[in-house]
């Protein structure tokens, strides 16, 4: 027994002093130690100051913040670190821990203090001289759009994409046909002389507009304004539109009826961005007014002429209306029921393609964009096909002066109709729907060959045709190509002040060709006014500096 005991003594013993020894150890590791922080001027707490206990090589090993009266406490591990105590507005304190375990530290204020840090931010518009200047300061009447707010727009130009969302700006369309142009009005018209359209100004460049002393701005040509609005949506950065007259302070008696400020993308700091965009739209004519069927049209003529003369109508002498199968030509190509709108109305479809490019450095930025657009009207033989591309460089040469070139192209082909598609639908409303769009033959056989009579009751061309031959035979096309570099260079002088100088070249070609022939009208061969062909063409060249 007492064998036993003399071990089991020892052993509890032992496991006793190591016990003591490790916890002896532990309390070693951590050293509390606690004190108070107050500034040196005022004597107040400091609250929320950062005390820091700091190894040899000054790295962070533990940390507190003081309590609302300035008081912290912390355990150490190790008294040859360093404490570090540091406040905004006050000098940093390295204190050594040694055999301290109570610290009362006073903080000196930094002399670089700041009583009070205030950040104001205005926002800032274009003034239309390409200076921006805060909001509140702006004394006219300025609208902007943004491009996010016109990029994802199924237009083909710039007027189409800001139609109805500018207010006080009032956009119609001439046509509805592709690259058919548009009449811009800003307020109203405010000309007395019939020139109402606004001046477009792109890059800070007015854009040359110039058009022949006799034309008629209330109903513009459409190539003028389809080759003048030609720049793609998708490379539009701001739309900018200045309302009143107090535009003319600073483009001039051109701006009296409003300026059209327009520019375009710009590359951004950063690694290469490639963007495509694709717009797929199919376009439908609404319903229009309803029209007499060709039986409801040969029954109502007849009883209008009996209602104004008393008398029944002369079929022997109008056989439009005699219906009598013996005499096959007259009986075919009069009996039938044909809608003439109908006939020269198909769904259109737009389908426009976008790569762009952009990006660049310190020094120099980028913005390049390839467009092609592919535009089939709702009326037949209607459309556009339009290539443009554009390049914008920005170069840095130093803090003060900047260099930047603007260069853009388009090509475009637009296919309209002779006499313009106006024409031509109306001719559709009021022609008589019991007549055929081909010829049948004296023994009652249908032909390729259109139904165009060189006169019938309701008269002759150009009063009236055959729709559907005017629009498939007769060709009125034009092609334009229009190339526009443009270099800007400023100087930065001041904060306040900026010497700017831009020069722009504007090379525009154009070529329309027409061609009426004889199937279209109806009329002889020996008259002059069919199968007539012409060519026309125009070169403008245009320099155009601002400074």
């Amino acid at each position: 027994m007492r064998r036993f005991f003399t071990p089991v003594f020892y052993m509890v013993l032992m496991l006793c002093v190591f016990s003591t020894i490790h916890t002896y150890a532990q309390t070693a590791e951590k050293i509390l130690i606690k004190g108070r922080i107050i500034g040196s001027k005022d004597k107040l707490p400091v609250i929320g100051a950062t005390v820091t206990e700091q190894d040899k090589d000054n790295r962070f090993v533990n940390a507190v913040a003081t309590n609302i009266d300035g008081e912290f406490a912390m355990r150490i591990a190790d008294v040859s670190h360093k404490l570090l105590v540091t406040f905004i507005g006050f000098n940093s304190v390295t204190l050594n821990i040694g055999a301290r375990r109570e610290f009362n530290i006073n903080l000196v204020e930094s002399t670089r203090e700041l009583t009070e840090v205030q950040i104001v931010a205005h926002a800032q518009t274009n003034n239309g001289t390409g200076l921006n200047i805060d909001t509140r300061d702006q004394t006219t009447s300025t609208v902007t759009l943004n491009a996010k707010d016109v990029e994802d727009l199924a237009a083909t130009s710039i007027d189409q994409a800001i139609q109805g969302r500018l207010p006080g700006v009032d956009i119609v369309s001439n046509s509805g046909d592709p690259g058919a142009g548009m009449s811009i009005k800003i307020r109203g018209t405010a000309s007395i002389n019939g020139a109402s359209n606004p001046l477009i100004v792109v890059d800070g460049v007015p854009y040359n507009t110039s058009v022949p002393s006799d034309f008629n701005f209330a109903t513009a040509d459409n190539q003028q304004y389809a080759d003048l609005l030609a720049i793609a949506p998708s490379d539009i950065g701001t739309i900018s539109i200045l309302k009143d007259a107090a535009a003319t302070a600073v483009w001039g008696s051109r701006a009296a009826n409003g300026v059209l400020i327009i520019t375009t993308k710009r590359g951004q700091k950063g690694p290469p961005t490639i963007s495509y965009t694709f717009k797929g739209t199919m376009q439908k004519q609404p319903s229009g007014i309803p029209l007499l069927t060709g039986d409801e049209y040969s029954t109502l003529i007849p009883e209008e002429y009996m209602n104004a003369t008393g008398t029944t109508l002369n079929t022997v002498s109008v056989k439009e209306f005699e219906y009598d199968p013996g005499d096959p030509y007259y009986y075919k190509n009069y009996s039938q029921n044909t809608d003439w709108v109908k006939a020269i109305t198909k769904t259109g479809i737009l389908l426009d393609n976008n790569l762009s490019i952009s990006g660049g450095g310190d020094k120099a930025r980028y913005f390049a964009s390839l467009g092609y657009t592919n535009n089939k009207g709702t009326t037949i033989s209607t459309g556009l096909n339009r290539l443009n591309t554009r390049v914008n460089i920005d170069y840095f040469v130093s803090d003060k002066i900047k260099f930047s070139t603007f260069f853009s192209y388009s090509h475009s082909n637009t296919q309209d109709l002779y006499g313009g598609s106006g024409n031509v639908r109306g001719t559709a409303f009021i022609k008589m729907p019991n007549s055929s769009i081909y010829e049948y033959d004296q023994f009652g056989n249908i032909t390729p060959n259109y139904f165009s009579p060189a006169s019938n009751v309701q008269g002759s061309y150009s009063r009236i045709y055959n729709p559907v031959a005017m629009a498939n035979t007769a060709l009125n096309n034009s092609l334009s190509d229009r190339v526009t570099p443009h270099f800007y260079l400023s100087y930065t002088v001041s904060p306040v002040l900026t010497l700017t100088s831009d020069i722009q070249f504007d090379i525009n070609n154009g070529k329309n060709n027409s061609f009426l022939p004889q199937i279209a009208t109806g009329r002889p061969f020996t008259e002059t006014n069919v199968n007539r062909t012409s060519v026309n063409d125009f070169d403008n060249y245009s320099v155009d500096t601002k400074t």
